[in-house]
C-alpha cells in the first residue's frame, strides 16, 4: 500500500484531526478551488462541542472567498475567530459587521509574503483542494491557485481533498512559481500573459500529509448572468475610449487586460466578444470569470493567466468535458505573482475594477458601505490600480433604484486614493482624470458620470467648498462632507 491510500479517510474523520485554535490556510480564490467537504464536517463538529458547552474556534486564511460549504458552514456554525484576507460570504460578513469574527482585509497580493516572512503566524494546517495526486509527492491544485503553495510550504500538517470530478482538465494549467523573498529578490521573467517560469505539479513533504478526503463537489458560484444595459453600456464606453488611445498613438496595441469581480466588469468581457474589430486578447487577471468563455469560442483569446477559473455549475462541466483543448488557453498562477506590482508593470495592463463608491476628487470606497459595515473587502483591486498602465474605475451611477448615488462628495471610506485612479465610467459617460488639477477632475465628475438626480447637489458641494473649505488644493467642506451618507442612514434616500 502506497503512502497515498494509507492517509485516505472520511470528512469527518479528517475534521477530528483539527484542533481548537488551530490556523487553517486553504485553497481558494474567489469561488473557485476551495475544500468542500472538510469544512462542513469541521462546522457540523464545532456544532457538537459548542452544544456541549466545549469551545472551539479556528482562524481561517485563504486566497480570497470560498464558498458557502467553507465561509458560510464555519460563520454559522460560530467556529471562526479571525478571517482574512477577503471574503464575499452574507454569513461570514454578517459575523464581521456584528463583531462576532475578528476580521483582516489585506491586498491580496501581499497575504502569501505576510506568511512567509512570519509577519503573521503561518496556518498550521493546511487544507487544500487537488485534482491529482502523485505517487512521488506531487500535487495538481484545482481550479484555483491562491496561496496553496506558500500554505502547503508553511503549514506543518497538510489535508488534501481530491476532487475526483476533475479528473486531469487542471492539469497543464498551473504555474507554481512565487517571487523571491528580499533583499536582492530577482524578478520573476513573466513578461507576458502566457509565460511560464515554474511547474505545474507542486512537490509536497508527503510526512506531512495526515489525512486525504475525496469531494466530488462543484464550486459555487452564482450562474453566469448577461448583462444588463447599464453594464452593456460601461463595457461600450470602456472599449471606445481603448480605440481612440489607441488611435492616438497613446496607447499601444496588445495591451493586456485585467478585469475584476462582478457583473460591469463581465459586461466588458462580454463586449470585446462581440466587437467585431477586436482581435484576439490576452487577460493577465486575478479571477477569470465565465464571460471569458465567449471569448474562447469565438475565437478571440489568446491565454488567460490568472489565479481562479471561476465557472458556474453549467459551465464547470463544460469546461472539464472540453480541458483538452481549452486550458492551453489558460494559466493559473499563486496570487503572489497574479497580482504582482512588478509584473503587472512588466506586462502591460489595462486595470478595470468596481467601485462600491466613489467620490468627485478621485477617491474609490471598494469594501465598506457608509464607511463601517464591510462588504467584501479591498481585494486585488489595488494591487492592479496602482501599478496597471491604465485604469478604470466602473459602476453604474445610482443604486437602489436611484436611491443611492454611487458617486458621492466624499467617498465614506477610502480604499484607493486621488493618485491611483485614472478613469472613472458609469453609464452616463467617461471622466479621464490624468493630468487634471482637483477641482478639474471634479468638475468632469459631476459633467460625466453623475446621474442628473444628484448633479444639482454635487456641484452646489463643490461651489461651497471652493467659498469655505480650509485650502483650495482640495475644496473639501468637513462639515457637510457626509450629508448625503447620514441622510441616507436616517431615511433610506440620498435625495433631498
Amino acid at each position: 500500500m502506497n503512502w497515498i491510500e494509507g492517509k485516505k479517510c472520511d470528512a469527518a474523520a479528517a475534521a477530528e484531526m483539527i484542533q481548537d485554535g488551530d490556523i487553517l490556510g486553504v485553497s481558494g480564490f474567489t469561488l473557485a478551488g476551495y475544500p468542500k467537504a472538510v469544512p462542513l464536517a469541521l462546522a457540523a463538529r464545532a456544532e457538537k462541542l459548542h452544544a456541549a458547552g466545549e469551545k472551539f474556534q479556528v482562524t481561517l486564511y485563504a486566497g480570497a472567498s470560498t464558498g458557502d460549504s467553507c465561509d458560510g458552514a464555519l460563520a454559522r456554525a460560530g467556529a471562526l475567530k479571525l478571517r482574512m484576507p477577503y471574503q464575499s460570504n452574507p454569513s461570514l460578513r454578517k459575523g464581521i459587521n456584528d463583531g462576532s469574527i475578528r476580521y483582516i482585509d489585506a491586498h491580496l497580493g501581499k497575504m502569501g509574503y505576510l506568511v512567509r516572512t512570519g509577519t503573521i503566524p503561518a496556518p498550521t494546517v493546511a487544507v487544500i483542494e487537488v485534482s491529482a495526486i502523485l505517487p512521488d509527492g506531487r500535487v495538481c491544485l484545482s481550479t484555483s491557485g491562491g496561496n496553496s503553495v506558500c500554505y502547503l510550504e508553511m503549514a506543518p500538517k497538510i489535508i488534501l481533498e481530491l476532487n475526483t470530478r476533475l479528473g486531469d482538465s487542471c492539469i497543464g494549467m498551473h504555474d507554481d512559481a512565487l517571487p523571491e523573498l528580499p533583499p536582492h529578490a530577482r524578478p520573476l521573467p513573466v513578461y507576458s500573459a502566457g509565460d511560464r517560469v515554474g511547474n505545474d505539479f507542486v512537490k509536497i513533504d508527503t510526512n506531512k500529509v495526515i489525512a486525504i478526503v475525496e469531494n466530488d463537489g462543484f464550486d459555487e458560484v452564482t450562474p453566469f448572468v448577461q448583462p444588463d444595459e447599464v453594464s452593456k453600456n460601461i463595457g461600450e464606453r470602456i472599449l471606445d475610449f481603448i480605440r481612440f488611445e489607441e488611435s492616438h498613438g497613446r496607447l499601444p496595441k496588445g495591451m493586456a487586460y485585467q478585469s475584476g469581480v462582478g457583473k460591469v466588469a463581465n459586461a466588458v468581457l462580454c463586449a470585446m466578444a462581440d466587437d467585431d474589430r477586436l482581435g484576439r486578447i490576452d487577460l493577465f487577471t486575478e479571477v477569470i470569470q465565465e464571460a471569458v468563455l465567449p471569448l474562447l469560442k469565438k475565437g478571440k483569446l489568446g491565454v488567460a493567466s490568472g489565479t481562479a477559473l471561476t465557472l458556474s455549475q453549467a459551465a464547470q462541466q463544460e469546461f472539464v468535458q472540453n480541458a483538452s483543448e481549452w486550458k492551453k488557453h489558460f494559466v493559473l498562477r499563486q496570487q503572489e505573482v497574479s497580482n504582482s506590482p512588478d509584473v503587472i508593470r512588466r506586462v502591460g495592463v489595462i486595470s478595470m475594477n468596481t467601485a462600491l463608491e466613489a467620490d468627485i476628487f478621485g477617491n474609490v470606497n471598494s469594501s465598506l458601505v457608509c464607511g463601517s459595515a464591510m462588504m467584501n473587502g479591498i481585494g486585488g483591486a489595488a494591487d492592479f490600480a496602482r501599478n496597471c498602465a491604465l485604469g478604470f474605475f466602473l459602476t453604474p451611477s445610482v443604486a437602489k433604484g436611484g436611491a443611492i448615488s454611487s458617486i458621492v462628495p466624499y467617498v465614506s471610506h477610502v480604499d484607493h486614493t486621488e493618485h491611483d485612479t485614472q478613469i472613472f465610467v458609469t453609464e452616463q459617460g467617461l471622466a479621464d482624470l490624468r493630468g487634471l488639477s482637483t477641482e478639474e477632475r471634479a468638475r468632469l465628475i459631476i459633467k460625466n458620470c453623475v446621474h442628473p438626480d444628484f448633479k444639482d447637489e454635487m456641484t452646489e458641494f463643490l461651489e461651497y467648498g471652493l467659498r469655505h473649505a480650509k485650502g483650495q488644493h482640495l475644496p473639501l467642506p468637513l462639515d457637510r462632507a457626509f450629508e448625503m451618507h447620514l441622510r441616507f442612514l436616517a431615511t433610506g434616500n440620498m435625495k433631498k
